[in-house]
């Protein structure tokens, strides 16, 4: 590799600075960081360089500014992280048909553990909550988002058995990316009562303890729509 090494700007310099001081524990979740004024007079920088620092450790979820207000520390959260993938993900999903396929593929892998969980995990009310949740996706019938957004819940509450707060991060996210990005893939257009059968046949399944009837259950419920797409003639997609 030829040519000069470049100096980092200004910025860059503060973001390196303040996410020593974070991650050295100076300052932790909830701190207030120093004003812009006091970082210029103690980093002897404009406040274009604090600026672009403070918005460079905000989209990396590591603190949070709110008008008015010093910018904080933020608190540690697999879902700010899951946000914070976002905008990656939209590129990936936009112009790669290899990252989406395997993102369906994981996110296939994944339900289906976490139906296998979930059976051997689950509490009587977590499954009257997931009844309640699919009696509420019903009453949206005719309402698409609404629907969809009822379906996500679902799949999140699955995830919550586990009683680990990664997974149901996770499956927020696997959901939304898709749901954001390629919402045919998480919509088959007239098939929604049958979305209602396939998931209070999940809940039987998750209810009887087998983790590998629940299993089965899941599985065919998000792979169904792949071979309903390759019978219209349409674009590869998976339902919920």
């Amino acid at each position: 590799m030829s040519g000069p090494i470049q100096k980092r700007k200004l910025g860059e310099e503060v973001r390196l600075r303040l996410l020593a001081q974070i991650e050295g524990g100076e300052l932790r979740p909830g701190d207030a960081l120093p004003s812009e004024r006091e970082l210029m007079e103690s980093l002897g920088v404009g406040r274009p360089a604090i600026r672009e620092a403070m918005q460079a450790l905000e989209r990396s979820g590591l603190i949070g500014i709110r008008h008015g207000e010093r910018a904080r520390v933020a608190e540690p959260s697999v879902g700010r992280m899951v946000d914070q993938m976002s905008e990656a993900m939209k590129h990936l999903l936009v112009h790669s048909n290899a990252s989406l396929e395997n993102l369906k593929d994981a996110r296939v892998t994944f339900e289906v553990e976490m139906a296998r969980i979930a059976a051997r995990r689950h509490s009587g009310s977590d499954l009257e909550r997931l009844r309640d949740t699919v009696a509420r996706q019903e009453a949206a019938l005719g309402d698409g988002a609404a629907f969809r957004r009822l379906d996500g819940q679902f799949h999140r509450e699955i995830a919550a058995i586990s009683g680990n707060p990664i997974w149901s991060a996770l499956s927020d996210g696997l959901f939304r990316w898709l749901n954001d990005f390629h919402v045919d893939l998480v919509s088959v257009p007239g098939k929604e009562n049958l979305t209602l059968a396939e998931h209070r046949g999940i809940i039987a399944a998750i209810a009887t303890g087998d983790a590998a009837r629940a299993a089965a259950a899941m599985a065919d419920h998000l792979n169904r729509a792949n071979e309903m797409y390759r019978r219209g003639g349409g674009d590869s997609g998976m339902h919920r």
